[in-house]
This record gives structure tokens, sequence and C-alpha cells, in this order.
């Protein structure tokens, strides 16, 4: 199941390095090695480990793809998503991997560590407590969006470098045109089956607001 599902990812982003393959073929043994101590994802889900966790973390490139030497911070990165995917994909740009439960931080690293990932960054804490500045802010997001911004505006740089305004960008699914009416126009989200067939994608959207 993993392969397929590892077959699948390459053959969306078909520019990945060999470096990078390699690295996402590490991806399923480790999180299933990690899986059996520390509970980072459902065990019911780590066989859809590609499907479900990497290949809807490289949503965000559909959205924007980030120029080298970027910032980002992902916020309740759990075990290391989307952060470590996308870390992988841009390693020419720098992450900063925060979550409240440090058990899932000690996972996010362990992992970044065997793959070699050299452009990723981890800190144990909520997100309230991080004063750093970065150019943009991800997260599989749970928390509404208003309130999400309000905690990450302090955190967002002024100095623009990328094709979008910096910003948040989040990945949720269902329906969003209610959440993002406060954001007037400035807002707006692409429909990710619009670039991945499975059906998971259904529903999943990737949304970008500038801060």
């Amino acid at each position: 199941m993993a392969n397929d599902q590892l077959s699948i990812l390459k053959s969306y982003f078909s520019e990945l390095t060999d470096k990078q393959k390699e690295q996402f073929d590490a991806l399923y043994p480790l999180y299933a090695d990690w899986n059996t101590k520390i509970n980072v994802i459902s065990r019911k889900d780590i066989d859809n480990l590609y499907l479900h966790h990497v290949l809807h973390s490289l949503g965000i490139v559909k959205m924007l793809k980030f120029k080298d030497d970027t910032t980002v911070m992902d916020i309740g990165t759990g075990g290391g998503f989307p952060g470590i995917p996308l870390a992988v994909y841009f390693p020419d740009v720098q992450f900063h991997l925060v979550d409240s439960i440090g058990k899932k931080i000690k996972v996010a690293r362990a992992v970044a560590e065997a793959i070699g990932l050299t452009n990723v960054t981890f800190r144990h804490a909520r997100v309230e407590e991080e004063k750093q500045t970065f150019d943009f802010v991800v997260s599989r997001a749970v928390m509404p969006l208003v309130d999400l911004t309000k905690i990450v505006a302090k955190n967002i740089t002024k100095k623009q470098k990328n094709a979008l305004p910096n910003g948040l960008i989040c990945l949720k699914g269902g329906e969003l045109q209610h959440e993002i009416q406060p954001f007037r126009n400035k807002a707006f989200f692409i429909e990710l089956n619009a670039y991945f067939k499975e059906d998971y994608f259904k529903t999943k959207k990737a949304v970008y607001i500038p801060l």
C-alpha cells in the first residue's frame, strides 16, 4: 500500500531529484517504527502516510513555490507535517517546526535527522511563545482561521520576496467561504482535487491569508 502511494507521490512531482526521492522513500519505515513507540499518526492511518500526510502537505506547493532563503514556520506540526515534506521539497528554504507536545517534536526531529535534512529547526512550545519572525506560517489547521491569524500575525516579517505577500498558508477541509469572509477579498483558497485525483482530496483545500 505505502509503495503504491509513494509511486503516486512521485508521479505528481516528477521533478524530484534522486536525493529527494530517497528522502521520501525513507519516511514510511521511519514513521512506522516511531509510531510503535509514540502515536504520532493514527495507527489505522499509518499505511496511508504518503497519501494523507506527505502528498497532502505538498498541496502547499500548489499554492506557492517558495523562493530560496524563504523562512517558514510550521505550527502544530505534530510528527512533522506539513514541515518535513516541504523541507524535502524545498531544500533551500528554512523551516522552523513548532508543537506544544514534546514527544511529537522528538519524532519530527529524529525523522529529519535520519533523512539528512539540514534546513529544519524545532521548538517544543506553544506558538504564542514563539517570538521569531518568518516570511510565511504554514499549518494543517484545525483552529478557526480568524483565531489562527491573531496568534501568528506577530510572527510575519515585513520584507517580501515571494510571488504572494507574506502570510499564512493552511491546509483545511470542508466549506471555507464563511471562514475567509472576515478577510474580505485578500484571502483565497485552491481546491486540491484540481491537482490530486484521489478521493481523499475531494474536500481538501489550501488557504492563503496575507498578514
